[in-house]
Order: C-alpha cells, then structure tokens, then sequence
C-alpha cells in the first residue's frame, strides 16, 4: 500500500524492464527494503532501527514470493522493483491465512496496527476494475536514474492498452509530484488509525496508448 519516491522521471534506454520471478526474491526484497527504509508506513510497522532492515527484507519477500508473484504483475530493472494488480486479480491478490499469519511474525507487536492500516486503506479502496500499483521502489543509491520511472511507464502502458485507470495509495508527500507528473491525481487524504501516517489516495485516468 506504499511507494518509494522516486527522484527522477527519466526513462533512460538502458533501463531495461523485464518480468520479476521468484528467484528474483532475495534481489527485489533487498531492492525494496532499502527503498522504504524511510517511508513513514513502514518506520510506523518497524520502529527499531536496529532490526528494521531485516524486517523489511523479510516482509518484501513474503509479499513478493506469497502474494503479488503469484496474483499481480511483477517488474523489476537492475535497481528497481514493482508489484502491479491487473483488474482480473484484484480478488485473487488479497493475502491468504497463511500468509496473514507469516507477516504478523514478522511485524510482531506491531501486528495490529498492519491489520488496522491494511482494514483502513480497504475502506477506500476503489470498487471499479483497475490496475493497482501495489509497490514501487528503487535503490537509494540509483534513485534519480530513471529505474522507478521506467517501471512505472512499463505498468502504465498495460493499463492504457486496457483503457483502464490506475489506483495506488502513498504514505510519503514527497511521491506525490512525481505520480502528478505521470496523471495521477490525489483523491482522498485518509488517516490511519493508532496514530498512523497519513495515506494519499491516487488515481489515473486511461489515455491512448501513444500518449502515456
């Protein structure tokens, strides 16, 4: 339910997108990890900074080998990640129970803020088909290169294609410029429960395909 900034919106040539498969985990789970080290959802579900990498690493790898790898879309580039829900697997992707109980392991005391947050941001969520950008995120080290961009406009093209809008939710302010560049609008301010952060909800509207 949450994004890394991404600095750039370049596109450059050698930014190549292919297909993230399940030998991909230990790359993309470390890809993503440092990615939403400092995003303020997941500083509010690992607040210890100590373990918090671990964490993520763990948590980005069951998302990816137990949820989004077998029911979305996923994309990666030598940098960057991201997770997409096609409008046909929007039912499919909710995680099962033994999935729910493998992240409350790993949230530990923090569980039921998860729960509470993944329930809120439910509330909001969109009862039309669309694609839905679950996570994107880049390396620190390679943001401003153009990885995240060039995820994103892979997503964007098969929405287009489908004539379907686009839904994502971000925890970061600072995303928000960079999804506006590409037509995204805010449409709800919504704030978590327990004193969570506040999540913005976004949406794109289809173009033609040669437009995107």
């Amino acid at each position: 339910m949450t994004r890394m900034a991404i600095t750039s919106t370049n596109n450059p040539a050698n930014t190549p997108v292919t297909p993230a498969v399940e030998e991909d985990a230990p790359v993309v789970s470390r890809i993503l990890a440092g990615a939403f080290d400092d995003d303020p959802m997941m500083r509010w579900f690992f607040p210890d900074e100590a373990s918090r990498q671990a964490g993520l690493v763990r948590y980005f790898s069951t998302l990816f080998t137990r949820q989004y790898g077998r029911h979305g879309v996923c994309e990666r580039t030598e940098a960057a990640a991201a997770f997409w829900v096609a409008p046909e697997g929007l039912a499919k992707a909710v995680p099962d129970a033994e999935t729910v109980q493998e992240l409350q392991e790993i949230l530990g005391d923090r569980a039921s803020l998860f729960r509470e947050a993944v329930e809120a941001a439910g509330e909001h969520a969109p009862q039309e088909p669309l694609w839905y950008l679950a996570v994107l995120g880049a390396d620190p080290a390679a943001q401003g290169q153009g990885h995240g961009a060039a995820l994103l406009r892979s997503g964007l093209a098969k929405a287009d294609a489908m004539g379907m809008p686009v839904g994502l939710e971000s925890s970061k302010r600072s995303n928000l410029a960079f999804y506006e560049h590409f037509g995204f609008t805010v449409r709800q301010e919504v704030q978590l429960p327990g004193g969570g952060p506040t999540l913005w909800v976004m949406r794109r509207e289809p173009r033609q395909p040669d437009g995107a």
